[in-house]
Formats: C-alpha cells, sequence, structure tokens
C-alpha cells in the first residue's frame, strides 16, 4: 500500500474529509489530493502538518519495502555563483573599512589571552 493510500484511510477512518485536513494543516486541498492520488511525495514539512493534524505519524505507515529515502539535490548554476562573486566584490569594494575592522576585532577576541600575557610579560620586562 502506498503512502497515499493508507493517509485516506487514517483520514477517512477519523471522519475527517480532504477539506477539513487541508484547513487543520494550512495546506492546500489540492496538495492533500496529490498526495493521498501519489501524484507527489510529501515534503517533510508537510508530513509534520499532517501527523500533527491527524495526531499520528504518517511516516509510520509506510511499510519498510515501500519506504524510500527522501533524496536531495542541490546544484549551483554557473550563472548564479558568477553574480554571487560579483556581489561580494561589489561588497568588499563598497565596505573594506568595516570588514577590516570586524576582522581586527574577531581577532582581537579570540587572541585576547595571549595579546594579555604579551602585554603582562612586555609590561615586567620578562
Amino acid at each position: 500500500m502506498e503512502f497515499g493510500e493508507r493517509l485516506k484511510e487514517i483520514r477517512t477512518s477519523q471522519n475527517c474529509s480532504q477539506k477539513e485536513l487541508s484547513e487543520k494543516t494550512g495546506l492546500t486541498l489540492r496538495t492533500i489530493q496529490r498526495i493521498e492520488n501519489n501524484e507527489v511525495k510529501p515534503s517533510l514539512h508537510s508530513l509534520k502538518m499532517i501527523g500533527d493534524a491527524l495526531e499520528t505519524n504518517p511516516s509510520e505507515h509506510v511499510s519498510k519495502s515501500e519506504a524510500k529515502p527522501y533524496e536531495f539535490s542541490f546544484t549551483i548554476k554557473i550563472t548564479d555563483m558568477n553574480q554571487f562573486l560579483n556581489d561580494l566584490k561589489t561588497l568588499v569594494k563598497t565596505h573594506w573599512k568595516t570588514i577590516l575592522f570586524i576582522v581586527i576585532v574577531i581577532w582581537a577576541i579570540t587572541s585576547y589571552t595571549d595579546i594579555k600575557s604579551g602585554i603582562l610579560d612586555g609590561w615586567n620586562n620578562k
């Protein structure tokens, strides 16, 4: 049994219509219909919202043989990366003094004990 079919079974066993489930979850009615018809895989957010609304964990109702891990992809377009680099160059050109100040302050904070001991050693002629 696919996830959408099992979801429909759980929802109907609780006498909850698709519209009521939509209102409880904040998902659109069409999204609920598409999930139940196995047209789409629900997102992790949708799974959580449905689980909260039905007071169950829908992912537990999928058999282990049918359970497929969620796949995530990460794609960077070269044009987006070029735009990012151009924006970064512009930022550094216009705010280099502020960036330098922030870097020096961070360095001073992280090196405080070394700086303090060096000053004390110099003060005490060591």
